[in-house]
């Protein structure tokens, strides 16, 4: 039996792209927040969604099962000269449990090795700018 390859869906069976990721804590509450960036969606593209059963959820899959997050903000970006060409989906949600944190990021580094992601470290401004 062979493990399911990664995925992330928010119709039944159309499986999406991740373009990027940006993962946060809160120093106040330490609550971690998780905005996931695709450049398209499958799921609009000619209509699939008209096809396929809509989760209420976004489904992150894999050899372990199953993870249903509820997104807290879903942003469309439109560009183009008449700017009605989507440029990309903004997805965010918040994990506050640490049990959940360790599952997601165990998704997280399957999907990435799966699809040929890297983590890097965001540069920090040091504050010594020009203004």
């Amino acid at each position: 039996m062979t493990s399911p390859t990664p995925s992330i869906q928010f119709f039944e069976g159309i499986y999406e792209e991740l373009s990027n990721v940006s993962l946060r804590r809160k120093r106040s509450s330490g609550i971690r927040t998780v905005l996931m960036t695709f450049n398209s969606l499958k799921a609009i593209e000619k209509f699939n969604s008209f096809t396929k059963k809509y989760t209420n959820s976004m489904l992150l899959t894999d050899e372990e099962g199953v993870i249903s997050v509820t997104p807290s903000s879903l942003k469309f970006v439109f560009s183009g000269p008449e700017g009605d060409e989507l440029a990309k989906v903004k997805c965010e949600f918040e994990i506050e449990k640490e049990e959940h944190w360790d599952r997601f990021m165990r998704f997280m580094n399957r999907y990435a090795e799966t699809n040929g992601m890297a983590y890097s470290e965001k540069e920090t401004s040091t504050g010594s700018e020009d203004k």
